[in-house]
């Protein structure tokens, strides 16, 4: 059983359906994946999700409002986070890893937070502190990608996730190959309303405050590309510094996506870190 071919299910969150699907053995601490802005399932690389599911079992589930789960998208991190931590308890989980990317990390920083003994070890992806550098342009370069993306035929991810060198776009197709293997039962796709909602959220946590960082003494992997353009690579640095237990992984020549671009690479990192 491959990621591509997963079974989407769904669980009752207080009254609302959330979508999600996991594979691997069952037993040992689950690794939760947390999505980044405009993300539904099928927008995790399998090569990543088969990777961790080598060792791990492994969740990804679509939060409030988002993709095929029911429920209006919240428009802070705060409140995704909480419904996250709503969401694993749904599933009876006493204790899981989360692995964070982008928007996903901002969630993951926020439940390592709230919910201590929820979480034993976090890897954080192309994300950043609140109130970090250049995270409430975010919005900004997302539209400027869009447009790029309409007037040379490529997909806004191609500007995004991966540097423009042509071993940043060869990465670029192979990934978006990667996410197009899965042909039956794919995800619903994001809706205006909550992209609007997660774009607010991201602009929010751009103007935030990072000091409760130094409360978070879990194990932490930071893994970034060396010239993201959606949460500038500095940030990544920054959290290395802020978190009291943490190791810092930045792939060369690569951007937002440089967990993708590297994907055998980083799932060897993260499952070194995991262990």
């Amino acid at each position: 059983m491959s990621f591509v071919n997963a079974l989407n299910q769904s669980i009752d969150v207080g009254g609302t359906p959330f979508v999600y699907r996991e594979l691997g053995k069952k037993g040992g601490v689950p690794v939760v994946l947390l999505h980044h802005l405009t993300a539904v399932l099928d927008d995790w690389d399998p090569g990543v999700v088969d990777g961790l599911v080598a060792e791990h079992h492994v969740i990804a589930f679509d939060n409030r409002g988002v993709g095929a789960s029911g429920g209006v998208t919240p428009a802070s991190v705060e409140a995704m986070a909480r419904d996250a931590v709503a969401f694993i308890r749904a599933l009876r989980l006493s204790e899981v890893d989360l692995l964070g990317f982008s928007l996903g990390g901002f969630i993951a920083q926020v439940i390592a937070q709230d919910e201590p003994d929820l979480v034993r070890k976090i890897i954080i992806a192309g994300s950043g502190p609140a109130g970090g550098e250049g995270i409430s342009n975010m919005g900004a370069v997302l539209q400027d990608a869009v447009a790029k993306a309409g007037a040379s035929g490529k997909q806004p991810k191609h500007f995004l996730f991966f540097s423009q060198t042509a071993n940043g776009q060869a990465a670029a197709d192979a990934f978006l190959a990667r996410l197009n293997e899965r042909t039956a039962d794919r995800d619903a796709s994001i809706s205006n309303e909550t992209i609007g909602a997660q774009l607010a959220a991201i602009h929010a946590w751009g103007r935030g405050n990072p000091s409760r960082l130094s409360e978070i003494h879990h194990p932490v992997l930071v893994a970034n590309g060396d010239d993201d353009v959606m949460a500038p690579t500095s940030n990544s640095f920054e959290l290395a510094r802020r978190l009291p237990n943490a190791q810092l992984s930045i792939f060369p020549d690569a951007s937002h996506g440089g967990i993708f671009q590297y994907y055998p690479v980083f799932v060897q990192q993260a499952l070194d870190f995991l262990r």
